[in-house]
């Protein structure tokens, strides 16, 4: 039978210091990760809301573009953004931001050298879990009274 080479087969074969020949692991893909596991589920929404974040600074320069360019145009993103989808943009975008910037914090943590171990790490992720459902809470329930006000 014959065998297929993949050119890329090169990038995996090194050899050690005294010349033997080992391969190179390759790295995970999403079908490796358990998504129930806090450490995969964690990184990976971090990821995701970098990417959510990303997406959401559109809405911002749209807003900022309709303020620069006159009352109409900044009566349509008002409109927008308080119609039923503009809210929940709006809501996702604040869990974004909250998520985002907490997942942060905890990477800072371990830049310092600190929580890596088990135990930890599960209390910090839920700790970030946590944090940022009742940031997000907060953020809209000061939002609410301030526009009610």
């Amino acid at each position: 039978m014959a065998q297929t080479h993949d050119r890329r087969e090169a990038t995996f074969v090194g050899r050690r210091s005294d010349g033997t020949i080992v391969r190179r692991p390759l790295s995970p893909h999403l079908q490796v990760y358990d998504m129930l596991q806090m450490t995969s589920l964690l990184s990976i929404l971090n990821r995701a809301t970098g990417a959510a974040w990303g997406v959401g600074l559109l809405f911002v320069v749209w807003w900022l573009v309709a303020a620069a360019a006159g009352p109409a145009a900044y009566a349509h993103v008002q409109w927008f953004m308080g119609s039923f989808l503009g809210v929940l943009i709006l809501f996702g975008l604040t869990a974004v931001a909250w998520y985002h910037t907490i997942a942060g914090v905890r990477h800072l943590i371990w830049d310092a050298g600190y929580g890596y171990d088990i135990p930890t790490t599960y209390r910090t992720g839920w700790m970030t879990v946590i944090a940022t459902g009742v940031m997000t809470a907060l953020t809209w329930i000061v939002a609410i009274i301030a526009w009610a006000s």
